[in-house]
């Protein structure tokens, strides 16, 4: 037994330190320092979205006596609860965590990791990929103000699930007609395929479950937003339902001026009064669209 460890360790001996694992190296690996300052954004740079509750939607009339469906917005108690950077897990991206929940109601690898952030507990958590420059430190408030009136930005949610549907409510199939000889079959989907094949090609549209799937409505304007309340009022319809989580981040088609955007987020000076601020609305212009001649 002796005779084989002595072989063993002479074995090991012949290989060199290089090749050892990783977790055998002495070095002690530099932590990034991430501070919250803004700073100038470039063409190239991500910012972080932000995670909001849908609250429904309404009306509203402009300055010039245009009505505008609006989705309403509340940003609740934006927090970074985690930064993953290039050196630890291979990319930017930062960890939004939205509202509030008590330690009983998560569970406890959630538990967990929060306390290992040292942040609070959150009801959502969302991941949203950024630039290096972009990237906060944990605990970095957000709020409403990180969009601007007049951007446009992408919305991502959970549609409502309308269960099991037929061919016309889930594909907008035409129908057959209705008239005498078509007994109870006016609302079928037809043939499913030829008869040469023998089989259902994929991909066939055919009744099914509808809704209940991650969608994403691009280019939605922001019309108001009010930093007393933490609201945002966009134009159009919002995916989900009320009360329902959605993902709001910059557009990726329509872009906004890097110029009017607040990098990398927008930070509250120690002597503003959020609480009586007037709602912020974005520029409608100075010309009446409807005096306008073509």
């Amino acid at each position: 037994m002796l005779a084989f460890s002595r072989g063993v360790v002479s074995r090991l001996r012949q290989f060199p330190v290089a090749s050892l694992p990783r977790f055998f190296s002495s070095d002690v690996e530099t932590i990034r320092t991430i501070e919250a300052k803004p700073s100038v954004m470039t063409p190239n740079s991500r910012r972080t979205g932000l995670v909001a509750v849908k609250c429904g939607m309404t009306a509203h009339w402009d300055k010039w006596g245009a009505r505008i469906p609006i989705s309403i917005l509340w940003v609740d108690d934006n927090i970074v609860s985690q930064v993953k950077t290039p050196e630890k897990e291979g990319y930017c991206s930062l960890q939004i965590g939205c509202g509030q929940k008590k330690e009983k109601h998560l569970t406890k690898p959630e538990v967990g990791h929060f306390r290992a952030q040292g942040v609070p507990m959150k009801r959502k958590l969302q991941e949203f990929r950024v630039t290096e420059d972009a990237l906060l430190p944990v605990g970095t408030s957000l709020n409403v103000r990180h969009f601007v009136p007049g951007q446009y930005v992408d919305i991502t949610g959970i549609t409502k699930g309308k269960g099991f549907q037929g061919v016309i409510d889930r594909h907008n199939f035409k129908g057959g007609p209705a008239s005498h000889g078509n007994s109870k079959t006016e609302r079928t989907m037809g043939s499913t395929g030829m008869l040469g094949p023998c089989r259902v090609f994929k991909g066939k549209k055919m009744p099914g479950r509808m809704g209940g799937k991650q969608r994403t409505v691009k280019n939605v304007w922001v019309y108001k937003i009010d930093p007393a309340r933490n609201l945002m009022w966009v134009k159009g319809q919002v995916p989900g339902a009320t009360g329902n989580f959605v993902f709001i981040k910059d557009a990726v088609y329509e872009k906004p001026d890097t110029s009017i955007l607040p990098f990398p987020t927008y930070f509250v000076p120690e002597d503003e009064d959020t609480d009586d601020m007037e709602p912020l609305i974005a520029d409608l212009g100075d010309v009446d669209p409807f005096m306008v001649v073509d």
